[in-house]
């Protein structure tokens, strides 16, 4: 491409390759502009035609330029390109991290020192840590924790949940319920004596107590309603008072932004699976991973499968207060056009910004 034509180049064009000055002088002088002299340069009259030549002409030259440079313009101006399209983006992905905190302690007791090993406590807990990472938790877990160490996991868990939006906690293990209350149960624990109720087992009040505290949503899970001899060895040592403990897990009511959901319901024995994971933690983490569903559908789908499985011999059971819809999955919507300042995408769990909360139907 060469160089930008200009206005004077345009004038000098239609002036026939002099200057404006030049071309407006040989008129404003008659016969100059033929290259004549004037034959009478005291005739006035000869000098006004002259003049008023001049100005026509000067006009005239100027109406010219700028129409040969307009030309020049168009001639030498690329042609203007479309916009590009914005993108068409129609489907609809899955984010795989969450925009909201998540802090979760997962713990699975299998390795009891005074009692026989459980096989899936373990295993269900690497699981279901795997599966709340990926789902964007950040994790804290614990394997064959005795109670020094059950007691420090459950003060990280407190402080990782300042200022967090959901707390999680998933126990797999021996539990037991005295008096209505649930405690859960270290690997180190004997339960020989009535004293050894409060200093050998974590009692579930409390850690329940101190999620309500510093989360606006928990959720707790709970595969822990085992045959437990543990609770024998209690009753034995309890002697007339053995009638205050139950059978199972006692009933966990939360405030609002709670749920605590249980592998069995209230007073009823949870069982041990055949392979790797139990029914109840089993069939939770493949739903979890598995649907996109909020977290109530989910819960249903765990139910069912375990009744399934289990001959209906085992039915999960859950305390609800939760205040709007969960979602473990947050779900990225691109239905609209990718552009730039579009904000098309909600959280599932947390809604995005400026999106109330979707209540639960009454």
């Amino acid at each position: 491409m060469g160089e930008e034509p200009s206005l004077t180049d345009a004038v000098k064009e239609a002036a026939g390759g002099r200057s404006l000055t030049d071309a407006v002088r040989g008129v404003a002088r008659p016969g100059a502009w033929a290259g004549e002299e004037a034959a009478d340069a005291d005739d006035g009259r000869a000098a006004g035609r002259g003049r008023r030549a001049a100005g026509t002409l000067a006009a005239g030259i100027v109406v010219a330029a700028i129409s040969a440079f307009a030309a020049l313009l168009v001639r030498e101006t690329p042609a203007a390109r479309p916009p590009a399209p914005a993108l068409q983006v129609a489907e609809r992905t899955q984010a795989p991290v969450a925009l909201s905190r998540r802090v979760a302690l997962v713990v699975g007791n299998s390795a009891y020192r005074h009692a026989p090993r459980l096989a899936n406590p373990r295993f269900d807990a690497v699981d279901m840590a795997a599966a709340l990472r990926q789902l964007g938790f950040r994790v804290i877990e614990g394997f064959d924790l005795d109670k020094r160490a059950f007691d420090a996991k459950v003060a990280e868990l407190a402080a990782a949940l300042a200022g967090a939006d959901v707390g999680l906690f998933f126990y797999a293990g021996h539990g037991l319920q005295v008096r209505g209350h649930n405690y859960l149960v270290p690997v180190d624990a004997r339960l020989d004596s009535a004293a050894a109720l409060e200093a050998e087992t974590v009692a579930l009040d409390q850690v329940h107590q101190t999620m309500e505290q510093r989360a606006p949503t928990n959720l707790l899970f709970f595969d822990a309603c085992r045959d437990n001899p543990l609770s024998r060895t209690l009753a034995r040592a309890l002697g007339s008072r053995s009638l205050e403990i139950g059978r199972g897990l006692a009933p966990l009511e939360g405030a609002a932004g709670t749920l605590v959901s249980f592998s069995t319901q209230p007073g009823n024995v949870a069982l041990d699976g055949e392979g790797r994971n139990s029914p109840f933690s089993g069939a939770l983490v493949r739903q979890l991973t598995a649907s996109s569903e909020d977290l109530l559908a989910i819960l249903t789908a765990v139910r069912n499968e375990v009744m399934r499985r289990t001959d209906r011999r085992q039915v999960p059971w859950e305390h609800v207060a939760l205040t709007r819809r969960f979602y473990f999955k947050p779900v990225v919507e691109t239905s609209a056009l990718a552009s730039p300042g579009h904000h098309g995408s909600s959280e599932h769990g947390v809604p995005a910004a400026g999106r109330p909360p979707e209540p639960l139907p009454p």
